[in-house]
């Protein structure tokens, strides 16, 4: 089992993530604090930051949401993803969702505003 099955395993049958973009923040920051771009003090710091924002669900149940948001900052404030360019991209994606046909995967490239 690797590092990242072991981190991600809930008891029994139980998911830890209730949607896939869930895992796929956590194996992101798991990813970039490898390649040496925060420490996980940095990551702590960031990620409590935005748990603690007024509007925080008392439940938890957007904690994901405060992880991604948490991410984001730490990366716009290392200069390695500008916020402008991150809203730029989940637009991009959006419009892509909302231009992809039903059952077909969804690319960037079905963005109907993309050039090229």
């Amino acid at each position: 089992m690797s590092r990242f099955e072991a981190a991600i395993a809930g008891p029994g049958d139980a998911p830890v993530f209730a949607e896939p973009w869930q895992a796929e923040a956590f194996a992101m920051t798991v990813a970039l604090h490898d390649r040496g771009l925060f420490s996980w003090s940095e990551w702590a710091e960031a990620l409590s930051i935005e748990v603690k924002k007024p509007g925080a669900a008392t439940d938890g149940h957007d904690y994901y949401e405060h992880w991604l948001a948490a991410l984001e900052a730490l990366l716009a404030s290392k200069g390695l993803a500008a916020r402008p360019d991150v809203d730029a991209m989940a637009e991009a994606w959006e419009r892509a969702a909302h231009a992809t046909p039903h059952g077909k995967p969804i690319l960037l490239e079905n963005d109907p505003a993309a050039t090229g």
